[in-house]
């Protein structure tokens, strides 16, 4: 990776919950930011107190959108955060009951998206020896019931960084499994009260910046894995 005053990384799902707290983590760290997400006011505040270039809007069906956002960095990225992602149907049905009609859209954010980014962003990645942090799940691994299209459609990101890092070898190729976090999206799955029982985003987000700045082989990852002592801590109540 270039030197630290000089990286920069790109966040999808920035203005909140887990993107929110990695763009706090990389810019106290010193990291030039390029945010996205698709509330703009709220994305605003985060990119202007973090001295942040942001672009507001969906990364799902926009090929343009995801050109411009990429184009924001002017060519030097050496990190680029795949994190925007939606669960699909709320309240999340079975699969006896789900509505494939809603599985399009799924697959669009949690997969193809981070690809055209991955697509856009391989150059300068590639010449400034960079990274790319895929966000997963344990519902990509876990039989879990109701969680069937967003698993399906984080282990297909899982296995499309297995066959990026075995492609781009110049390139470190991350997915990692935050693990369970109070987050909109959590609370929209199972309920406020199971939500707030979950890990706290900003945990992950030092977990992920570790990982990063370790610079780990390419593969699968649990941000567990690279938390610090005090984190796994308040992670148990201890």
């Amino acid at each position: 990776m270039t030197t630290e005053a000089t990286r920069t990384a790109v966040v999808t799902g920035a203005s909140a919950g887990l993107g929110e707290a990695l763009a706090e983590r990389l810019a106290a760290d010193g990291w030039n930011l390029v945010l996205a997400a698709r509330g703009e006011e709220r994305l605003a505040t985060t990119a202007a107190r973090l001295g942040a270039t942001y672009l507001a809007g969906s990364v799902a069906y926009d090929a343009a959108h995801r050109e411009r956002l990429i184009a924001l960095a002017g060519g030097r990225i050496d990190l680029l955060v795949n994190n925007a992602s939606t669960l699909g149907e709320v309240p999340l049905p079975t699969l006896a009951e789900a509505d494939l009609e809603a599985w399009p859209e799924v697959f669009e954010l949690n997969m193809r998206a981070p690809m055209h980014l991955v697509q856009l962003a391989l150059p300068s990645l590639r010449e400034r020896g960079g990274a790319i942090v895929n966000v997963s799940s344990d519902a990509a691994t876990g039989p879990y019931p109701t969680w069937g299209p967003y698993g399906a459609s984080k282990a297909a990101l899982d296995q499309l960084s297995n066959v990026l890092a075995a492609e781009e070898p110049a390139v470190r190729v991350w997915s990692v499994d935050p693990g369970e976090m109070r987050t909109r999206m959590l609370a929209d799955a199972v309920g406020e009260a199971d939500a707030a029982e979950a890990g706290d985003p900003a945990d992950a987000a030092a977990a992920i910046v570790r990982l990063v700045e370790a610079r780990p082989d390419s593969g699968r990852y649990q941000a567990t894995s690279f938390a610090a002592a005090e984190d796994s801590e308040k992670g148990t109540g201890e």
